[in-house]
């Protein structure tokens, strides 16, 4: 297996230095490919996406395929001002000159995808991978092996086969291909994974970026329009993957004063969205496998919480379908505010002020995403300034990540590294420094011998003064 491995490495290295990838046209051709893939095969797609997650059409398409989409035409708008040098400014020590910095491609890419959003998260990075110029493996997640084989099918019928590969497998593939030497790695998943990634990627000094996760959290003010913000955090929450999201809300929090609004609110709207049996619901995906299904079990089971749902809870073992689930003033050392839920259970705690919120965040590790709802522009100013977390959005959920205009990535415990829009291509680039002289203008001071008038010149020179290089070229007056 390792020697397959190598072997895969070595063949896509041959055609990085080749050249074939860093030309415009062969990463036009390969976005292209990418949409008419996503065009032609929505149905394939979607079936597959059902069929691992009993994922609803509408977030099939919305969320994923839609998404490799906007990426890639957004790539193809925009490459030919992304491959364009920079220029940069130069200074009085290299006058005269110019400078620029070009984006050149990192060679070969392993990027290690995950199973929530197993199209999308697959696709996307390798989107930046060819926009910037380089050849790509991707090892998409067994979690959910309809996709993954139908990812190994398309990507090899659709895209250049010798500069973009899939290696279908579990811990044994992703451990040989973690042997390798890659020019980066891009992995989304686990902290606990996250950091075997690390470790790998040590030994050979490469880069990588890492999408983990993390306890995301919601605040909610007393003045908001209730109506909207609870639908809003039932879209980021149970709309999307049913929880199995990233960035989905973890917990939430809100005044003592307010909770019972509050989850008045949300039972409504969740009643509206699902029905009175949520499990018979068509619109909410399945866990995605019995381990997750037990370990989500294991959070509403757990002798401090057992007690604290207020709604929902219906589990269905055989379908692995739970129910929409709120639990109201759970302890703070109970499992599920020690973990992340990644699964359609929503604690919610309480604080005196709304500003507590604050604090009770910070005192976690940095979240990827975090979220408020309300009126208040002190209140909001202030959570910006505080909270440190990947993203962030204000009187919404999840929606941050959709716009390409801003980086998505985690801080601290939540990942490292950011792409999506050009921050994609960046993240695949290395920015190269060149400076550019005429061999006109070239001063003896910089060279020997050294002399204590060449030092006054230079000096004068290095600090910027003008007084002082008059005086060091025409003597004191």
């Amino acid at each position: 297996m390792a020697l397959e491995a190598a072997q895969l490495v070595a063949g896509l290295r041959a055609t990085f230095v080749s050249g074939k990838t860093k030309s415009y046209e062969w990463r036009v051709s390969q976005l292209k490919a990418v949409v008419k893939l996503a065009d032609e095969r929505e149905k394939d797609i979607i079936g597959a996406l059902r069929s691992d997650l009993n994922k609803p059409e509408f977030e099939s398409y919305v969320h994923e395929i839609s998404g490799v989409k906007k990426s890639c035409k957004l790539a193809l708008k925009e490459l030919q001002q992304w491959m364009t040098p920079e220029k940069a400014k130069t200074s009085s020590t290299t006058f005269p000159s110019s400078a620029e910095i070009v984006s050149e491609p990192l060679g070969v890419i392993l990027v290690i995808s995950t199973w929530n959003y197993p199209f999308l998260l697959s696709l996307d990075p390798i989107v930046g991978a060819i926009s910037a110029g380089n050849t790509v493996v991707l090892k998409p997640s067994e979690i959910t092996p309809a996709t993954s084989s139908m990812l190994s099918k398309l990507i090899h019928e659709y895209m250049d086969s010798s500069a973009v590969k899939v290696v279908e497998g579990a811990v044994p593939e992703t451990t040989a291909l973690l042997e390798q030497k890659w020019d980066k790695i891009f992995y989304t998943g686990s902290c606990k994974v996250g950091r075997i990634i690390l470790a790998a990627a040590a030994k050979h000094l490469t880069p990588v970026i890492l999408e983990l996760g993390g306890k995301c959290p919601v605040v909610v003010d007393e003045n908001v329009n209730l109506e909207v913000a609870a639908r809003r955090i039932i879209a980021g929450k149970w709309c999307s993957n049913n929880g199995q999201t990233c960035v989905a809300p973890d917990y939430a929090i809100t005044t003592k004063a307010f909770a019972s609004k509050l989850i008045d609110a949300l039972i409504s709207e969740l009643e509206k969205f699902f029905g009175k049996e949520p499990l018979k619901s068509q619109d909410l995906s399945r866990i995605v496998n019995s381990n997750h299904f037990n370990r989500l079990e294991k959070l509403m089971n757990d002798e401090k919480v057992s007690d604290k749902i207020v709604h929902g809870g219906q589990r269905d073992e055989t379908n692995l379908k739970i129910a929409p689930t709120i639990l109201f003033d759970v302890p703070e050392d109970s499992l599920i505010m020690n973990e992340e839920i990644f699964g359609p259970l929503l604690p919610i705690i309480t604080v005196n002020k709304i500003e507590d919120s604050i604090n009770v965040i910070n005192a976690r590790e940095k979240p990827l995403a975090a979220y408020l709802f309300t009126d208040e522009k002190r209140l909001e100013e202030e959570f910006i300034g505080s909270v440190s977390a990947g993203g962030m959005s204000i009187n919404e959920t999840t929606l941050q990540v959709t716009v390409n205009s801003l980086p998505f990535g985690g801080v601290g415990e939540s990942g490292m590294g950011s792409y999506h829009g050009k921050f994609s291509f960046d993240a695949f680039s290395h920015k190269k420094a060149v400076l550019r002289r005429s061999f006109a203008g070239d001063a003896a001071t910089r060279y020997p011998p050294y002399t204590p008038e060449k030092l006054r010149l230079i000096k004068a020179l290095l600090d910027g003064n003008a007084l002082g290089i008059f005086r060091a070229l025409f003597g004191r007056l």
